[in-house]
């Protein structure tokens, strides 16, 4: 009997393996939003792939830097001839009549051939100015990765707020339903005591019932704001994700940002425009060293072997070696060295009219995400102080109906009122963080 449980317990323990393995639990997560947005610097697709573009860059550096290093290379060959080369020798060598050939074969059978040479580059300008592009190269990618954070930072920590702004929402219906369903209740028993007409309920429960379907609405749109902050994070979509802190914890003060007349030297994208100056100018520089002379140095040296005889082919060695210098002046090509010099000048002038033209976009999105903010810090002013003097009606309108010297309709439309002022102010608040973002964003504070 004890065994039969054992092998009971073993078969159970070895089903339960197998329903894990195949269904594991699901990983939970508490964030905050640097949390959220230090998870997505580690997660993030495209900040993976700009991380591997890094490494990449690295790799170029090295390639570029190994041609400047001795070039080495070695060779080794084994030959059977398995019949010799014939040659037509004239008959007058054998004391044969003129104009008579003799074949002759000449060689050996087996032949090898053992060699190494080297080639080290000594002066080349365009490799000089290779070196020098791959270093800006290396820190075009890093500008380029630091550019895919931000723009990673700015994703998710809108995803983030929406949330926030979703659980506020919330919080209104549910703390008006809750008061909704109160008055409701008093008013459905005031109607069965004969205190109150049927149409005074009625008025109320459907405002109750529009409040019970938005409510639902807005749980479905948190689930949603959730796993899009998911996917924002580059977390899998079946992990599950909770948020801590509230939008309350969200500073908004229109003070916070100054004009700056120097705040586009802290965005990305000047630096990136900057870089591809640099990387024009280095282009340019290249074609014109291309006028100049390049030397190099080359040795070899290898080991002949020949013999009838495979087994004693071997025996004997024959060795070669070479040193030498390899001078390369270019003296005309057609024009071509001059034009891509003329088009190389160009991208140059290309690239600073890009710059301006990137300050000047840049001045314009900080004036402008500036203005929006502080309109968007003015509008939620506004929809607050709409939000508490809507609160302020329907309690005096509650009052003077339960003193018997107001109307129900009057309070049916005062709950009304309060259900447009959350959502506007929910909207105002919304469009208040998002503007926040996108300022911290133009004036380069989110780095």
């Amino acid at each position: 009997m004890k065994t039969k449980k054992l092998f009971v317990t073993a078969v159970f323990s070895l089903f339960s393996i197998l329903v894990w393995a195949q269904n594991p639990p699901e990983k939970v997560h508490d964030f905050n939003l640097e949390q959220c947005i230090n998870y997505a610097y580690e997660h993030q697709t495209s900040v993976l792939n700009a991380a591997i573009d890094q490494k990449i860059a690295d790799a170029k550096v090295k390639e570029t830097i190994g041609i400047g290093l001795p070039q080495i290379s070695a060779s080794a060959d084994l030959q059977d001839f398995l019949k010799l080369p014939t040659s037509l020798l004239p008959g007058e060598f054998f004391n044969q009549p003129a104009g008579t050939f003799i074949p002759v074969k000449f060689g050996v059978k087996y032949s090898s051939s053992l060699g190494a040479a080297v080639n080290q580059l000594i002066f080349d300008g365009s490799y000089l100015v290779g070196l020098q592009a791959s270093k800006t190269y290396r820190e075009l990618s890093e500008k380029t990765f630091n550019r895919t954070k931000i723009e990673t930072n700015v994703a998710v920590t809108k995803a983030f707020y929406m949330v926030l702004v979703n659980n506020k929402q919330l919080d209104l219906l549910n703390a008006n339903i809750s008061q909704l369903k109160t008055q409701l209740d008093q008013t459905q028993a005031l109607f069965d005591n004969g205190f109150a007409e049927k149409i005074d309920a009625d008025r109320l429960r459907v405002i109750y019932n529009n409040l019970l379907t938005e409510k639902q609405n807005v749980e479905r749109s948190l689930g949603v704001g959730i796993t899009m902050l998911k996917f924002q994070m580059g977390m899998p979509v079946t992990d599950v994700l909770t948020l801590s802190g509230t939008i309350e914890d969200v500073k908004l003060d229109k003070g916070v940002f100054m004009k700056d007349t120097t705040a586009y030297q802290n965005r990305i994208e000047y630096s990136l425009a900057q870089t591809a100056i640099k990387l024009n100018q280095l282009d340019l520089k290249r074609y014109k060293s291309a006028y100049l002379p390049n030397l190099s140095a080359f040795g070899s040296g290898s080991y002949q072997y020949q013999n009838n005889k495979f087994s004693d082919l071997y025996d004997e060695s024959f060795p070669t070696m070479v040193i030498g210098l390899k001078l390369n002046v270019p003296i005309f090509s057609g024009g071509q060295r001059y034009q891509k010099v003329k088009q190389a000048e160009f991208e140059v002038l290309k690239s600073q009219n890009d710059l301006f033209q990137a300050k000047n976009s840049i001045n314009l999105d900080i004036e402008n995400s500036i203005t929006k903010y502080t309109n968007a810090i003015n509008s939620l002013e506004s929809q607050q102080r709409n939000l508490d003097l809507a609160n302020e009606v329907l309690r005096v309108s509650k009052i003077k109906y339960e003193q018997g010297v107001g109307s129900s309709l009057e309070v049916t439309q005062a709950q009304t009122s309060l259900k447009e002022a959350e959502n506007n102010y929910i909207n105002a608040l919304y469009d208040a963080v998002v503007s926040k973002v996108d300022t911290e964003k133009a004036t380069g504070v989110i780095q």
